[in-house]
C-alpha cells in the first residue's frame, strides 16, 4: 500500500500498490521439472507437454536449457529426459545452510542408537511435512529412506506434533484445509478426529500413527519449537508395524524421543 500526504499535512486513502508481475518463463521452466513429480524416471517432449499444458515447441526450449544446466539429463538413444544431478547441488545446500539440520545430525545419531530404529528430521511445509534428515536402523526399501519426501500433516506423526503447538482454531484451519483423501484404510479423514489426535498429542508431548500414511509403519514424533514455542520441525521414530504393540513402542521410545525434541529446542 502507498500512502499520500495531503498539502494540509492529513494522511490521504492509500492506494495498492500493484505486485510486480511474475517471470513467466521461469514458471514455465518450473513446470517443465516438477512435470516428474510421481511419474516414471523418463519423459519425453509429448509427456512433458501433457504434463505441463505448454506447447511442444516451448517444451523443447524449455527442456534443452535444463539440460545444458545441468537440471535435465537425456538418454542418449531414446533422447528421453530425466532430472539431472545439478538439482542435487541445491538440496545440498538448502540442508547445509539451514540452521536446525547441522545441529540435528549428532542428536539423531545418538537417538537411533538408543531406540534401535530409524530416525527423522521432518520441516513444515504448508499443509505438509518435509523429510530432509532421515537414518536407518534396519534394512528397508529404498523411498522410506529418501529426503525430500512431502507427506500431509493431517496424517503424519510429525505433522499432528507440530499442530499440537498451535492454538486450535489454527490447527483445525489447517487441518480442514487440507486435501484428507485416505492414503490407506486406516487414515484418518474426519476433522474432528484428527483434532482429537492432535489434542492427545499436546497432553503427551508427541504424536503417534499407526498405518494411517504407509501401512508397514507406526510413527512417534516429538515437535522441535523455538524459543517461542513455535513449532520449527519434529522428529520422527519409525518402527515396523508388525514389530510390537503400540503401548509397548510408546513405553520404550517416548523417554528418549523427548529429550531429543528438547535438546534441540532453540
Amino acid at each position: 500500500m502507498r500512502v499520500n500526504s495531503n498539502s494540509d499535512g492529513r494522511t490521504a486513502a492509500a492506494e495498492p500498490v500493484a505486485k510486480p508481475p511474475n517471470v513467466r518463463s521461469i514458471i514455465k521452466a518450473f513446470q517443465v521439472l516438477e512435470a516428474f513429480r510421481e511419474r516414471d524416471r523418463f519423459l519425453n517432449l509429448s509427456d512433458i507437454a501433457a504434463a505441463t499444458g505448454l506447447d511442444k515447441s516451448a517444451v523443447q526450449r524449455f527442456t534443452r536449457t535444463l539440460r545444458d544446466l545441468g537440471y535435465l539429463e537425456q538418454e542418449p538413444t531414446t533422447r528421453r529426459y530425466s532430472l539431472g544431478r545439478r538439482l542435487l547441488d541445491l538440496s545440498f545446500w538448502f540442508l547445509r545452510s539451514h540452521p536446525l539440520t547441522d545441529r540435528a545430525v549428532p542428536v539423531l545419531v545418538d537417538l537411533r542408537q538408543a531406540v534401535g530404529e530409524r530416525v527423522d528430521l521432518v520441516l513444515p511445509d504448508g499443509d505438509f511435512i518435509l523429510y530432509v534428515i532421515r537414518m536407518q536402523a534396519k534394512r528397508e526399501a529404498v523411498r522410506p529412506a529418501l529426503v525430500g519426501r512431502r507427506v500431509p500433516q493431517f496424517c503424519s506423526a510429525g505433522g499432528r506434533a507440530m499442530l499440537a503447538c498451535l492454538d486450535e482454531a489454527e490447527a483445525l484451519r489447517i487441518i480442514t484445509a487440507s486435501d484428507r483423501r485416505a492414503f490407506t484404510p486406516h487414515t484418518k479423514t474426519d476433522p474432528d478426529a484428527i483434532l482429537e489426535e492432535v489434542r492427545k498429542a499436546r497432553a503427551k508431548g508427541y504424536a503417534v500413527q499407526s498405518q494411517e500414511w504407509l501401512l508397514t509403519e507406526t510413527v512417534a514424533a516429538a515437535a522441535v519449537t523455538d524459543n517461542a514455542g513455535k513449532p520449527i520441525g519434529a522428529i520422527n521414530i519409525a518402527a515396523h508395524a508388525s514389530d510390537l504393540r503400540m503401548a509397548e513402542f510408546e513405553r520404550r521410545i517416548a523417554p528418549a524421543l523427548l529429550a531429543a525434541a528438547r535438546e534441540l529446542k532453540g
